[in-house]
């Protein structure tokens, strides 16, 4: 399943934000199996922060364990560098 970041806005930058789009995801979104990948397409967003990812990451893998999650490409300096920073942790 691809999940359209930008649905959360185009400026994804505090942790209780990433928690409520993680919320959201889980309520509306959530994957139909449990081997269905979970896609995250960074198209249209301008600023994304590692501590929104974090929580919305941490809230995924929690709750949905056995569903990989792939990062879609993306050419955005903070998207790129987020991932980076969630790697390494």
């Amino acid at each position: 399943m691809k999940v359209e970041l930008k649905k959360f806005g185009t400026r994804l930058v505090s942790r209780p934000d990433g928690r409520e789009a993680f919320l959201v995801f889980k309520s509306y979104l959530k994957p139909k199996t449990k081997e269905e990948k979970i896609e995250l397409d960074f198209s249209g967003i301008h600023v994304l922060t590692p501590s929104w990812l974090d929580e919305f990451i941490a809230g995924v893998k929690e709750t949905f364990p056995s569903n990989p999650i792939n990062y879609l490409p993306s050419v955005n300096a903070s998207v790129i560098e987020s991932i980076k920073v969630l790697e390494e942790v």
